[in-house]
């Protein structure tokens, strides 16, 4: 517990000499408290913003930590959410910890849910009376030989992969600005450093909606793509362009699960951010699984995990993802049927 305490007053330190002064100006303090507590616990607390502050800090580590308001809540966005120059903040090692088992990330769920998963697969028992960070400092240590670390690298504009619906969109109860998700269906690569595993989420919102009519005429939609959640606390700008199109009329798998359904409306380009589907009258819901094509709107600096080449190998090798105990072994205290394990906890 003590190497944990130690390391957040490192990102204490250095996320408070230009960090407190820029929360003070900007973002109230109760909004960077609401905005940990969804991340560790997927929803907000009750009671006073002191009393919240101090039993997120118990949850943590186990115990108050010093320094003032401002300075305490921003070193634990750093801790938890943004990370700083050399040390990858906790959802980041979080994801990687679960791609490295389980294929794919659960980003979704709350931090607290996703360590115990991981801890009920990798011992059998989740140590829930246990400070949050000294358990996910257990779980690395049980699956890499050091700790995870994260870099800058240049993603390309353009850039296309794959994703699919994560709900059932329905035309006829659609509304203009309904907020709707995918989620990343392969892993996202650059070379050698993992940006976003497969089960990254895309955020996305109707932009516009026009209801099904009579004689078969289909209803219309036109999506607002806005960007791709990676293992990094940047966010990327994403939309449906002429590439992404053509990647997925030369998909005989995507365009038969999407039909004549899917009209790119590229025109727009990444300053617009728009795709357009045209649903067909006989055909009326976009379902939940449906893959399409998205693609990166411009260049950008993002971090990511450098891939080891032993587990890139297996990544390149594969089909989806690593394999279970592909970077451990038994004698590392993981088991190598995890894969299984992991299946029944998601």
């Amino acid at each position: 517990m003590k190497k944990c305490v130690l390391l957040f007053l490192a990102f204490m330190v250095l996320a408070c000499p230009t960090g407190a002064f820029a929360q003070d100006l900007g973002t109230p303090p109760v909004v960077t408290q609401q905005k940990i507590e969804i991340a560790l616990y997927g929803r907000e607390a009750s009671g006073g913003l002191v009393e919240r502050l101090a039993r997120v800090e118990k949850d943590l580590f186990g115990r108050e930590l010093p320094g003032s308001l401002s300075e305490r809540l921003n070193g634990l966005e750093s801790f938890i959410i943004e990370g700083s120059l050399g040390q990858p903040p906790m959802v980041f090692k979080l994801g990687v910890c679960e791609w490295s088992i389980g294929h794919e990330v659960y980003s979704q769920k709350p931090v607290s849910t996703r360590i115990s998963q991981l801890e009920r697969v990798l011992e059998g028992a989740a140590t829930e009376d246990k400070p949050l960070a000294m358990r996910l400092e257990r779980i690395i240590s049980l699956l890499f030989p050091d700790q995870v670390s994260w870099a800058e690298i240049v993603l390309p504009a353009n850039y296309v992969f794959k994703v699919s619906f994560v709900d059932t969109i329905k035309p006829a109860t659609a509304k203009k600005g309904d907020e709707f998700q995918l989620k990343l269906e392969e892993n996202l690569i650059v070379d050698g450093y993992l940006v976003a595993p497969k089960g990254s989420l895309v955020f996305a919102k109707i932009e516009s909606v026009k209801q099904p009519q009579s004689f078969g005429r289909p209803s219309e939609m036109t999506f607002a793509f806005e960007y791709l959640d990676p293992l990094g606390s940047e966010t990327i700008p994403v939309f449906l362009g002429d590439a992404s199109v053509t990647k997925a009329e030369s998909d005989e798998t995507v365009a038969a699960a999407i039909g004549t359904s899917l009209v790119g409306v590229a025109a727009l380009g990444p300053a617009g951010l728009i795709g357009g589907f045209f649903v067909r009258g006989d055909a009326r819901d976009i379902p939940a699984g449906m893959p399409i094509y998205l693609e990166t709107a411009k260049e950008m600096t993002v971090r990511a995990f450098p891939v080891p080449e032993g587990m890139l190998k297996k990544v390149q090798s594969g089909t989806d993802g690593l394999q279970a105990g592909s970077y451990t072994d038994s004698e590392d205290g993981v088991s190598e049927d995890i894969g299984d394990d992991w299946e029944e906890l998601k």
